[in-house]
């Protein structure tokens, strides 16, 4: 996939890995559409990096949706890349309904509906360019689940189905579709996430994805998620399972 040149609208890019990789994109000469809910954030990093554009989305909002991506499409016509990259992490009792079902719904709408309306906004503008892409955010937690955060895994196992299935129908279109499927990144996507010592530093993260998104790999994989990704495929799922959860 050719990773210059291009115009990228990344919803979920005022902290964590989006930020990061909206800045690696811009400095290898792309148009990068920073996406985000609080302008002031938005505001800081165009300052900062001047030839950034931004604009205000919450990707919970259908009306946010639709009004930020004709605001996106008004100024960027040419507009061939979305990565939908808005995120939510929370850590879920399920032993009673008080514990889980309010953050299930949070989850669940930002995580799985958010990427599937931005899609919907997109998709039509994306057939009409010669070369485009779709690329979606799940996690390797998709694939080997963290105890703590069941609506999490769901949403991100969701995900890779949704693009698995996303790539057949769209196969004889212009559009790529491509999975990034993130290990533990040290980010503050959850309370402690930023410090965790078992997390990817950001910036190896970022760099290792960045020349990974060059190939035309479907599934964006660093070494890291590997173990994760193929726990199961390579027969060791529960011994994954219970090394991620703090077992042995």
């Amino acid at each position: 996939m050719e990773i210059t040149g291009r115009t990228v609208f990344i919803p979920g890019s005022t902290s964590g890995i989006g930020r990061a990789l909206a800045v690696a994109l811009h400095e290898r000469g792309n148009t990068v559409i920073l996406g985000g809910r609080r302008r002031d954030r938005l505001d800081e990093l165009t300052a900062a990096h001047p030839g950034l554009d931004a604009v205000v989305i919450d990707t919970a909002d259908p009306e946010s949706i639709r009004k930020a991506v004709a605001e996106v499409l008004d100024r960027h016509p040419d507009l061939d890349v979305l990565i939908a990259m808005a995120g939510i992490m929370k850590a879920e009792d399920w032993r009673t309904p008080e514990g889980f079902l309010s953050s299930a719904e949070d989850v669940l709408t930002t995580n799985l509906l958010g990427p599937i309306r931005l899609i919907a906004a997109l998709v039509e503008h994306l057939r009409g360019r010669p070369q485009a892409a779709i690329l979606t955010v799940s996690s390797g937690l998709a694939f080997t689940p963290l105890a703590v955060t069941p609506s999490y895994n769901a949403s991100k196992a969701a995900v890779h189905a949704l693009t698995e299935s996303l790539r057949l129908q769209l196969a004889d279109t212009s559009i790529a579709v491509r999975e990034i499927v993130p290990p533990a990144v040290r980010t503050p996507l959850m309370p402690g996430h930023e410090d965790n010592e078992a997390g990817m530093p950001l910036d190896e993260y970022v760099a290792e994805t960045i020349a990974l998104l060059e190939g035309d790999d479907r599934e964006i994989l660093v070494e890291r998620v590997k173990p994760l990704r193929y726990s199961e495929v390579r027969g060791e799922y529960e011994q994954t399972v219970a090394l991620l959860n703090g077992g042995h």
